[in-house]
């Protein structure tokens, strides 16, 4: 009977944990809960490892390290020092953000937060946008251009070898058959009658007849032959998207209220309207309550170069020369955060190229050339 009764129990405790588990992952359906609020739920409230972790996440905050899309930095993680990675970027409307990290095959998990700078002094950033729990990327499209920052944190106890990444693409198609960003000879803000007026988008130089095509999927709101811009097409992106302004055609090929696909051709190159005395062109304009800046939309950025994986890492360094100066970004021409002496020591955190990220013995995050120190 006694057998009967444990069994009894023990069975029952497992419906419950089973029960407990679908409960939460219905309510976390309803409460959309973060990763890190998820992660959470494996430590108790008071855990001091769990607080420490925390609050490694709040002091990155106050990192003031910039780079600039593309960027990919190496490195292995350091459990001792509670490896937190935090990077101030201006991100472009127009472009896609990829922010993505891979580490070895033990897979930790890395949380990816985004924030984007506000005015606020108390609350300087706002966040965005955060990883899915368990996922290695976030991808985002920012709604106004801006700076922001991210960040990247392991897991508890992790010590594995990573590369990241920051990466973006543009959002349009570009307007030019066969052509890229390199036949832009005339770029938004460039002075216009004098200084009467600015240029409100880009010009696409390329051949007479070369193929316009559509950079979005929409429909053609209206096109005509008619002031400045000549022939012209334009082409609204949805119900409330923005309109983008093909100007200067040679020949209009498409209608008004027809539908589109990318690639589909709209016209083709000419030098109409108030562009009879220039090479055969393409103005390229994108719309949004007034004229936006259409470059970020359209231009593909530099490729990543190859990583070197003969590199060998070491925990620490030590400063070789008389002085080494620290850097806000891996640029000799980026801003000057500090300095240190012959035989100060660092920990390092990862590597860009030929620059090291490091922090020093007062937890001060910075970048320094690699000709200025040596490992330990």
């Amino acid at each position: 009977m006694k057998n009967h009764f444990l069994k009894f129990i023990g069975v029952a405790l497992v419906l419950l944990c089973f029960s407990c588990g679908k409960l939460t992952k219905v309510t976390d359906v309803i409460t959309q809960p973060t990763a890190r609020e998820v992660y959470a739920r494996n430590f108790d409230a008071d855990s001091v490892p769990y607080r420490l972790w925390m609050n490694a996440f709040q002091n990155a905050l106050n990192d003031s390290l910039q780079v600039a899309s593309p960027y990919q930095e190496t490195g292995i993680f350091n459990p001792e020092i509670e490896p937190v990675y935090g990077y101030d970027l201006d991100l472009e409307r127009g472009r896609r953000y990829t922010f993505s990290i891979q580490t070895d095959t033990l897979q930790p998990k890395i949380f990816i937060d985004l924030y984007e700078k506000t005015s606020d002094s108390i609350r300087p950033y706002k966040l965005v946008q955060q990883a899915d729990y368990e996922a290695s990327t976030l991808d985002f499209s920012p709604k106004n251009s801006g700076t922001y920052k991210v960040l990247f944190q392991p897991e508890l106890n992790t010590s594995s070898s990573f590369v990241l990444r920051i990466q973006s693409n543009p959002s349009y198609y570009f307007p030019v058959s066969g052509a890229s960003a390199k036949s832009i000879q005339s770029f938004w803000g460039a002075a216009r009658d004098g200084g009467k007026r600015s240029h409100e988008g880009i010009d696409i130089f390329a051949n007479r007849g070369t193929p316009v095509v559509a950079s979005v999927d929409g429909y053609i709101s209206r096109t005509g032959n008619r002031g400045l811009g000549g022939k012209q097409v334009w082409l609204r992106e949805g119900l409330f998207g923005n309109s983008l302004y093909y100007a200067h055609l040679d020949s209009i090929i498409a209608t008004s209220g027809q539908r589109v696909k990318v690639g589909d051709t709209l016209g083709l190159v000419g030098n109409t309207g108030n562009a009879r005395t220039t090479p055969p062109h393409l103005h390229f304009g994108v719309y949004s309550r007034g004229a936006i800046n259409p470059l970020p939309f359209v231009k593909e950025e530099p490729e990543l170069p190859a990583l070197n994986t003969s590199t060998e890492f070491y925990k620490s360094y030590t400063i070789k020369t008389a002085q080494a100066n620290l850097r806000s970004s891996a640029s000799a021409k980026s801003q000057k955060i500090g300095a240190l002496s012959r035989k100060d020591t660092v920990h390092l955190l990862g590597k860009s190229a030929d620059w090291f990220h490091v922090e020093t013995s007062t937890a001060q995050r910075a970048f320094v050339h690699q000709s200025l120190v040596k490992a330990l």
